[in-house]
């Protein structure tokens, strides 16, 4: 690992943002659509009742992804 580099981390999502952007944020994480995520979620729901809480759970526990600098001259 360069020592420039920075640990990858996980933060819920500005960009790929529909509710709390916690399927954006681990969409971003993993490197997969956050369209993937959503649906897991929405199985989880359907099939064991758990997606949603588990959804909210990582709303609270994922920090938001912090905001870029602006490089303004």
């Amino acid at each position: 690992m360069n020592m420039e580099e920075k640990p990858k981390r996980i933060y819920r999502s500005r960009k790929r943002r529909m509710l709390a952007g916690v399927a954006g944020g681990i969409g971003e994480y993993l490197n997969v659509d956050a369209t993937v995520i959503r649906i897991i979620f929405v199985l989880l729901a359907f099939l064991h009742g758990s997606g949603i809480l588990i959804y909210l759970i990582l709303a609270f526990i994922i920090p938001g992804e912090p905001e870029e600098p602006e490089s303004g001259s």
